[in-house]
């Protein structure tokens, strides 16, 4: 298969999949290998981006999914949401941001770490598919561990953890946590506007 019909057959099975797809089930429906995969995942990804259209193709760990331009969100919420949907509350964030950087972790170690009950907002975040149980910790009692979904990292527009920025060593607190993660929403929201306005300035000369 060429690049470029590899490249359209990858864009018509991310499309018509509607959720992440796994790297190693995408290399053998297209009987290709993972850096050629890689090579025209990237040249799809640079195509959307310089083009400036509505759909982006995110790398998630390691699967694919297709998903809407993050500066056409709120054209895409009007149209399609009857309301918008509720904001995080400070505690959700909270809670999130613990899990996001010790995952994976139990309720108690959340309760700990914030030092009230955690279990309404960790029952919110599973709701809404933001974490997920990972198995049961080896201690009396084995209770449920906890960890983030791809829905955090689409969500909070991050292709993996490591996009998280570190944490100074000498705190755990919550409220520090809650700003890295609002600091690293931030920032990824700066890089992908100054990178729209530098296309769009290349387009221009």
């Amino acid at each position: 298969m060429e690049l470029k019909e590899m490249e359209s057959a990858l864009e018509a099975i991310l499309f018509a999949a509607g959720e992440p797809v796994g790297v190693e089930r995408l290399c053998l429906g297209l009987e290709t290998d993972r850096p050629t995969l890689d090579a025209v995942a990237q040249r799809l990804m640079d195509r959307y981006s310089y083009e400036r259209r509505g759909v982006r193709l995110l790398r998630l760990d390691a699967s694919y999914q297709m998903c809407s331009a993050p500066e056409y969100a709120d054209y895409v919420r009007k149209t399609l949401e009857s309301r918008k949907p509720a904001r995080l509350s400070q505690p959700a964030l909270e809670v999130l941001a613990i899990i996001a950087y010790y995952q994976p972790v139990t309720r108690a170690y959340v309760d700990q770490v914030r030092g009230v009950d955690s279990s309404y907002t960790v029952g919110l975040l599973l709701e809404r598919d933001l974490i997920e149980e990972s198995g049961r910790l080896a201690v009396p009692g084995r209770p449920i561990l906890y960890r983030t979904t791809k829905t955090f990292l689409r969500s909070f527009g991050l292709s993996s953890l490591e996009d998280l920025p570190e944490l100074p060593n000498n705190t755990q607190e919550g409220d520090q946590m809650t700003l890295k993660l609002e600091e690293a929403i931030a920032k990824r929201r700066a890089e992908e506007t100054q990178s729209a306005s530098e296309q769009a300035g290349e387009e221009q000369t």
